[in-house]
C-alpha cells in the first residue's frame, strides 16, 4: 500500500469517526430533549392529578360541612320551637300569677 492510500484511509476513517460522533451528539441532544419533554409531561400530569384530588376532597369536605350545618340548624330550630312552645304555655300562667300578685298587693294595702 502506498502512502497516499494509507492517508486516504486515515482521512476516510476520520470522516467516518466524525460522522459517528456527530450522529451520537445529535442522538444525545434528541434524547435529552425527549427526556425533558417527558419530564414536563409527567410533572403536568402529576399537578393535574393533585389538583383533581384537591378539588374532589374539597367538594367532599364542603358536602360534609353542609350536612353538619344542616343538622345543627335542624337541632337548633327544634330547640327554639320547644322553647317557644314552653314559653307560650307559660304565658297564661304568668299572667294569672301577676294578676294574683297585683290583687294581693292591692288587698294588703287596703
Amino acid at each position: 500500500m502506498s502512502r497516499t492510500d494509507i492517508l486516504d484511509k486515515i482521512k476516510t476513517a476520520e470522516k467516518d469517526a466524525a460522522a459517528i460522533v456527530e450522529k451520537a451528539e445529535a442522538d444525545k441532544k434528541s434524547k435529552i430533549a425527549d427526556a425533558r419533554r417527558m419530564s414536563v409531561e409527567k410533572i403536568q400530569d402529576a399537578e393535574a392529578q393533585a389538583n383533581s384530588n384537591f378539588e374532589s376532597k374539597m367538594a367532599a369536605a364542603k358536602d360534609e360541612l353542609a350536612s353538619q350545618r344542616d343538622a345543627l340548624l335542624s337541632t337548633g330550630k327544634k330547640e327554639a320551637d320547644e322553647l317557644e312552645a314552653k314559653s307560650a304555655a307559660k304565658v297564661d300562667e304568668v299572667k294569672k300569677f301577676l294578676c294574683e300578685e297585683f290583687e294581693r298587693s292591692i288587698n294588703v294595702t287596703s
